[in-house]
């Protein structure tokens, strides 16, 4: 036989004070904004099955196939210890263009950059929200594949790591930069195609992985590249524990140009 429970019930609705229910009165501090839209975007990111794939699951593979394999050749030093750097270098150009790209050209297409604009957080707070997503997953990959690196035998150069942090900063500005701009220009089917082939010839020609020297006549225009000034900067950085200035330049001036030209061009509609 069951007995009477003895919870005490709580208030009616009717019961509860006017504005209960009401939002807060003002909008959460700054900081708290941009880190909540960090966080989603961080989470839309590695929830997004073709965004995870370019994210991290090709650049393991990758990795695993160029430490087990003698080709493409990869120059001068231990192949594993070449490899790892382009692979990381590869990482930041997915996430930071394009990833980026596609998810804010597809934002834009439904409308969500304008309504994020019309909020609290601006357009502003959600630009620096973006940033800081994207450096938390490249945190994640750089660990994720540099563990990879280690148990395949990787001995990075420790004193290079300062030196590695920068030009990686560099290159995500660089890349980001490119991504808004693309996003901002193009229709969103046009954004997806162009990011994908982007990704593809920068991959297979723009030195990132493969080191410029081996790619014969192409050589100077891909230490011009984006793509080849962060595999060189990250290859000296921690295959010899130097900074490879000229490619930090160049990351540099590409990082100046597509912001500016994001600035300038960048739809938000």
């Amino acid at each position: 036989m069951t007995t009477p429970s003895t919870a005490v019930p709580g208030p009616a609705v009717g019961d509860l004070p006017a504005g209960w229910f009401a939002p807060a009165p003002q909008a959460a501090p700054p900081a708290r904004r941009v880190l909540a839209q960090a966080r989603f975007d961080a989470t839309v990111i590695l929830r997004n099955g073709e965004q995870f794939l370019i994210t991290l699951v090709l650049p393991a593979l990758l990795l695993v196939a160029l430490a087990l394999t003698r080709s493409p050749g990869l120059g001068a030093g231990r192949r594993i210890d070449v490899a790892v750097p382009g692979v990381l270098a590869l990482a930041v150009m997915s996430t930071a263009f394009t990833g980026q790209a596609i998810g804010t050209g597809f934002d834009r297409r439904y409308g969500v950059l304008r309504l994020l604009g019309t909020t609290p957080l601006g357009r502003g707070g959600l630009v620096a929200g973006r940033v800081l997503a994207v450096l938390a997953v490249e945190t994640l990959q750089v660990v994720v594949l540099g563990s990879l690196g280690l148990a395949l035998g990787w001995h990075p150069r420790a004193g290079g790591v300062p030196a590695a942090l920068l030009a990686g900063l560099a290159g995500t500005a660089a890349f980001v930069g490119a991504g808004l701009l693309l996003a901002g220009t193009l229709r969103a089917e046009a954004v997806l195609a162009a990011a994908n082939l982007v990704w593809v010839l920068l991959l297979a020609g723009g030195g990132v992985v493969i080191p410029p020297g081996r790619l014969g006549g192409f050589a100077p225009i891909a230490r011009l590249l984006p793509s080849g000034a962060l595999g060189e900067a990250l290859r000296g950085a921690l295959l010899h524990g130097s900074l490879r200035w000229g490619s930090l330049a160049v990351l540099v001036a590409w990082g100046s140009a597509t912001a500016a030209a994001a600035v300038r061009w960048f739809h938000w509609d």
